[in-house]
């Protein structure tokens, strides 16, 4: 009688994820970016990456550009130094901003501090603007109770 008992084997396990709401959260992040790029289009990138599509831009605009002043007369030799300029031009910037990204980024974080601050100067001086009464020279302490006629200095008895 050798009859074999089956064998107890532990049920499959089931592929679990250790940490199952972050896995969740960064999916649901993903999506989200992948609808505001569809909707809003790529980010910017660095300060450096755009300065850089600035640069180029700007090259490609200069180099298509045909100078009116200068007629058909001097028309292809001015175009043509006007490339080489933007050539000597983009040739000395690109290697700055290659080797200092990081430079371009501090820039615009403080045009952007410095920007806040220039703001909140002006909002608060047009609030003092705007509180001001309709009548500046009431708020005066030289104007005293002798009327319109009073000036700004102190009544003499001379008797």
């Amino acid at each position: 009688m050798s009859e074999e008992s089956p064998a107890h084997e532990p049920p499959p396990e089931r592929a679990t994820d250790a940490d199952a709401w972050a896995t969740a959260c960064a999916e649901d992040l993903a999506a989200e970016q992948a609808r505001r790029r569809a909707e809003h289009g790529p980010p910017p990138g660095s300060a450096a990456e755009e300065l850089k599509k600035l640069v180029d831009a700007v090259a490609d605009k200069l180099s298509d550009l045909r100078s009116p002043l200068l007629g058909g007369l001097a028309g292809p030799a001015a175009q043509q130094m006007v490339r080489q300029a933007v050539q000597q031009a983009k040739a000395a910037v690109e290697p700055v901003i290659e080797r200092n990204p990081d430079v371009f980024d501090h820039l615009a974080a403080a045009g952007g501090e410095l920007l806040a601050a220039y703001r909140s100067a002006v909002q608060g001086q047009e609030r003092r603007w705007t509180e001001r009464t309709s009548d500046p020279a009431g708020d005066r302490p030289d104007r005293g109770e002798g009327g319109a006629g009073a000036g700004p200095g102190e009544r003499i008895d001379l008797d």
